[in-house]
């Protein structure tokens, strides 16, 4: 596995893959690898000739007073982890070789980026689609890869990509949950680690044993509003209100946001039709925490993934 600093260098690197006609996957990280990073990669692998593994920790997508400064790295386990998932790759630049001078150009995705948590985090994303958009230029993926967890995030990715013409497919895998997991490494089942169902990130290593008993509520509220629209109910408001509601009784929790949106636009939906993405952001203690699901009418197909 080779782990490589500097832009030039993975460039060059990414330009011979190609000329040896190698399909190149790409992961793109922040680091602090779980589960469902590695179901990614395990995915990236699965489908490819050659994976690589960007881990940045990307200064222009964190807010004033956000958790930059204290965002999880270790840096040795992430390399072990790749080393033993396959990862050909490891592309892992200083903030200083990928931002060397004032940023005066920047990705910004109008409308949908303005909803959901670019509401609460303004700007956050304009620094997603930017450090994204300059990584597929210096990997030069044919294939990248994100979570649903993200669900906001791969859906602004993926604007970004037809609008802009870039020649990557971008592929968005099922959210990868605490104490149901496939353990990547080994094919079996995790132990539970957690309170069940909780989705899996790196800030969940913020949340103490009781934060992340209370956490379990997210996936809860979601799967509880799936079955009412299985059960026929259509009104966009009373679910998005009950969803609001049903954490009242959780003492640690505030809601951001509980919204039932469409899974294109991410507009609020008044009435449900052919789908709805259910989403989620409730702060447990100090930790903001992320969370959907997708819920399409029974005999609807569709390339996006239901959790």
């Amino acid at each position: 596995m080779e782990i490589i600093s500097s832009i030039k260098t993975m460039q060059e690197k990414a330009s011979c893959l190609r000329c040896e006609n190698k399909r190149i996957g790409f992961v793109p990280t922040m680091g602090a690898l779980h589960q469902g990073h590695l179901s990614l990669i395990k995915a990236a692998k699965d489908e490819n000739d050659v994976v690589i593994v960007s881990i940045f920790v990307n200064p222009i997508q964190f807010l004033p007073g956000e958790d930059y400064g204290v965002y999880p790295v270790n840096m040795e386990e992430d390399k072990k982890l790749c080393g033993q998932m396959g990862v050909d790759v490891i592309f892992h630049p200083e903030a200083a070789e990928m931002y060397p001078e004032e940023l005066l150009t920047t990705v910004n995705v109008s409308g949908i980026t303005s909803r959901l948590c670019g509401s609460f985090r303004p700007g956050h994303f304009q620094g997603v689609t930017t450090v994204v958009a300059k990584l597929f230029n210096i990997v030069k993926p044919h294939a990248a890869y994100f979570g649903q967890k993200d669900y906001q995030q791969a859906i602004a990715v993926k604007k970004m990509v037809r609008d802009l013409n870039f020649d990557v497919e971008i592929r968005m895998l099922p959210i990868v949950r605490e104490g149901w997991e496939e353990n990547m490494l080994t094919g079996r089942d995790a132990c539970p680690t957690g309170e069940a169902g909780l989705a899996l990130s790196s800030r969940n290593a913020y949340l103490n044993p009781d934060e992340k008993a209370q956490a379990g509520i997210l996936f809860q509220t979601l799967q509880t509003a799936k079955k009412m629209l299985d059960d026929g109910e259509r009104d966009g408001g009373k679910l998005s209100d009950w969803m609001a509601k049903n954490f009242q009784h959780v003492p640690l929790a505030l809601v951001e946001y509980a919204e039932v949106c469409d899974p294109e636009t991410l507009e609020p939906l008044s009435q449900v039709r052919m789908g709805a993405l259910l989403a989620l952001a409730v702060r447990i203690g100090k930790t903001r925490l992320i969370d959907n699901m997708v819920w399409e009418a029974a005999g609807i197909r569709s390339n996006r993934c239901a959790s």
